[in-house]
């Protein structure tokens, strides 16, 4: 039904503009030209050379005749070329497919071929899986070799031109526009699937817009914030966080390697603010040695996703006075798009108290509709009483445009008009959310739920723990029962009677370990522990028994 507000107050390009994280580069470079924008060994760059860097990068591109609806992959560290990508390939209309360096041939191949790629950016430094890629691939596109100045490693070149001497192709003023549609796709990235080929998530200018000014309110990042690249940016692009720095005129102290002692002196040479990360990152730096750690005094806020972080990891953050901010999401998600917000009176708490209250997933983003705690089979929401299980769910503008020639999988994610996202929650009297599990993580023993998150918690706070990851071992009696994998730190010690006693001594007896298993614990790029090839490894000692 048409009102009298419809009548004669058009649309118009004055009073309505698509939504792009791409106009955050154009005003910042703007208003703040000589800020610095970006930090990489001996490279020191400001905002408007790098927006003049990336207009030159989407000028070179379209000279390759890429536009609209295109795939440009990029496999690259965290480095000055990846902050560009990030602007410059949307900049031209097409997509950009961050892939994750530490993929195999086949699994390059097979998203080189479905998503169509017609650019590859690829380091020197992974020239050689790109190369077996391109080989099993059937798409042909034009490779652009990337020399990075602070790489001294193996790598041929396998492309047709090299990175600086294409963007001398482009023109530093080339025309700088959005989209015409902010539902337009503006990134593309695979979800690491366990079985089978994974899924590509299509994500959209307006998502990464309102996802990027979210990260903004959510962690109350200031104008200027030195942020350090320890988060891959081929990781849900980064969170977002390339374009969250280009709105707050940021500084981004690129990062090739994630190490302790590579971490801490950045932190302390260019006084870092900010960084983010999975669990195991931070578990690095408060493990790290005491003389790694030592000669940092100023603030710094650090952002960590996943799992639940372990009350251990958010004590020793405080005492290494680090501020910690806990946030959840997925892919599909553009990365986090739930905080753990901390509310004033927690500062009164005791630490343990404040760790227990910090752990949870917390609640919406600012700029995210809704994320609720549901029965799966109703669609209604589950008891706020912290111990009804359902599924977590998202709704709202961040949330993925759907799965990349996948309908099937798309109608599945959004059914109910919710995104599913697999994980197992409750939902407390104060409306945050706490995860259970994923779904295909939880132990069933003899009937019985168990969480392997929760058993996790548990041996995390014992001393000598790095790292730990609970899934199920097969039981002829039981079902199913409780194995441990442990990682423990450097010069500590531990056995598995130990820890076996410890979790009894927090848990209900059947919830404890049966056995614990002891060695280097295997992880993704992104620094999550890779539970389906523990819960392999179990399986399969469990049939040599």
């Amino acid at each position: 039904m048409t009102s009298i507000y419809d009548q004669g107050l058009p649309k118009t390009p004055a009073n309505h503009v698509p939504l792009t994280p791409l106009s955050f580069i154009a005003r910042t470079a703007a208003v703040y030209p000589q800020r610095t924008a970006v930090i990489h060994g001996r490279i020191r760059r400001t905002w408007a050379e790098t927006y003049a860097r990336c207009r030159r990068l989407a000028g070179a591109l379209a000279r390759a005749g890429i536009g609209r609806g295109d795939t440009v992959a990029v496999m690259l560290p965290n480095i000055p070329a990846m902050v560009e990508a990030h602007f410059g390939i949307p900049a031209t209309g097409a997509v950009i497919n961050a892939l994750n360096t530490r993929l195999d041939a086949a699994a390059i191949a097979f998203m080189l071929d479905h998503s169509e790629t017609r650019v590859v950016l690829v380091d020197r430094e992974f020239a050689a899986t790109m190369k077996a890629a391109l080989a099993l691939a059937t798409v042909r596109p034009l490779v652009v070799d990337v020399d990075d100045a602070e790489y001294s490693g193996p790598g041929e070149r396998i492309g047709t031109v090299e990175y600086e001497d294409f963007l001398a192709r482009g023109d530093a003023a080339h025309p700088w526009r959005g989209p015409d549609d902010e539902w337009d796709a503006i990134a593309l990235g695979y979800t690491s699937g366990t079985t089978g080929n994974p899924k590509g998530v299509v994500t959209h200018h307006r998502g990464a817009y309102l996802n990027a000014t979210s990260n903004i309110v959510v962690w109350t990042l200031p104008h200027f914030a030195t942020y350090l690249w320890t988060l891959p940016m081929f990781h849900c692009n980064g969170w977002c966080f390339p374009w969250t720095l280009a709105a707050i005129a940021g500084v981004n102290v690129c990062l090739r390697r994630v190490e302790a002692g590579a971490i801490l002196d950045a932190i302390r040479a260019h006084q870092v603010t900010h960084y983010c990360g999975a669990p195991i990152v931070h578990s690095t730096i408060i493990n790290a040695p005491a003389h790694l750690r030592a000669g940092i005094g100023h603030k710094v806020s650090a952002m960590v996703a996943g799992a639940a972080p372990p009350a251990a990891m958010i004590e020793g953050m405080e005492r290494m006075g680090f501020d910690l901010t806990h946030v959840y999401g997925l892919t599909e998600v553009y990365g986090p798009a739930a905080v753990c917000a901390r509310q004033p009176e927690w500062a009164d708490l005791s630490v343990s108290e404040r760790a227990r209250l910090m752990g949870r997933q917390g609640v919406p983003y600012t700029l995210q509709e809704a994320v609720d705690v549901l029965d799966p089979a109703t669609m209604q929401p589950v008891a706020r009483d912290g111990e009804t299980m359902g599924e977590i769910m998202f709704r709202g503008n961040i949330a993925m445009k759907g799965y990349l020639k996948n309908e099937k999988a798309t109608a599945e994610a959004f059914a109910g008009g919710w995104f599913h996202t697999g994980d197992l929650a409750v939902i407390q009297p104060d409306g945050y959310v706490k995860i259970r599990d994923r779904s295909k993580d939880v132990i069933i023993s003899g009937g019985e739920n168990i969480s392997s998150i929760e058993v996790e918690d548990v041996l995390y706070s014992h001393p000598a723990v790095l790292a730990c990851a609970v899934v199920a071992t097969p039981d002829p009696k039981w079902g199913e029962t409780p194995c441990a994998f442990v990682e423990l730190k450097e010069g500590a010690s531990a056995s598995e009677a130990e820890l076996i006693a410890h979790c009894r001594a927090a848990l209900a007896h059947f919830k404890a370990p049966r056995k614990v298993v002891f060695g280097v614990l295997p992880k993704t790029s992104t620094g999550k522990i890779q539970k389906f090839v523990l819960r392999e490894t179990a399986r399969s000692a469990a049939a040599i028994e």
